[in-house]
């Protein structure tokens, strides 16, 4: 199954479009930045910006669970031909965020990396970090297709449906995933005015000032 194709799918259907973080160029690592630093813009309020810098500071999610989620997010969006991987969209660092923004999802997180660990101690007597990339496949291939998913990996596949959720969410609305998906945005555009069959059809013309000052550009 190609994830990609049917998360782009998602994302052209579902996502908005502003860009949430700017993305890392595929071919150069750039260091995350400093949320704490930035200061909102003039497309945002006083108390947006400290919200944002309050909920930035925050630490929620330790090493350990990064790690897995960095391993994971670039398992749902791997890089391609086309684009980069979840990780280079700093997908990691948008769920970091979310998860503080939006408290609900931080049990429903924990618990189902805690679970994933315990899955993977029972199976392959290590934790899901330290599998191998074809153990860390297996597993995720139990609970990334719910309905082919046994019914004792119930907590495991809610928890990979958050995960997904966030992370097509994170990359959608990144710099690459919007080039990904060929989002153009506004572009500055020229209007040439009303085709010539139209002002004939209603027997209307422009005057030689519209003309000159509205319509005709060089």
């Amino acid at each position: 199954m190609d994830r990609r194709k049917y998360l782009k799918t998602l994302a052209v259907g579902t996502l908005a479009t502003g860009v949430l973080l700017q993305g890392c160029a595929p071919e150069k690592k750039e260091e995350a930045p400093d949320l704490t630093k930035i200061n909102g813009g003039h497309d945002r309020q006083p108390n947006e910006v400290e919200h944002f810098k309050k909920v930035s500071a925050e630490k929620f999610l330790d090493e350990h669970e990064l790690a897995a989620i960095t391993l994971l997010v670039d398992i749902i969006i791997p890089k391609d031909d086309i684009s980069g991987s979840a990780t280079e969209a700093e997908v990691p660092a948008f769920i970091d965020f979310i998860v503080k923004d939006m408290p609900r999802h931080q049990l429903p997180m924990r618990g189902g990396l805690k679970w994933l660990d315990l899955q993977c101690v029972k199976r392959y007597a290590k934790q899901f970090t330290d599998c191998s990339s074809a153990q860390q496949i297996e597993m995720v291939d139990e609970i990334a297709f719910p309905e082919r998913a046994k019914p004792e990996m119930s907590q495991g596949v809610a928890f990979f449906n958050l995960l997904r959720d966030l992370t097509a969410t994170g990359f959608y609305t990144s710099k690459i995933g919007l080039a990904d998906i060929g989002y153009m945005g506004n572009k500055v555009n020229q209007w040439d005015g009303v085709p010539q069959d139209v002002l004939d059809q209603y027997g209307v013309k422009y005057d030689e000032r519209t003309l000159a000052e509205s319509v005709k550009f060089e």
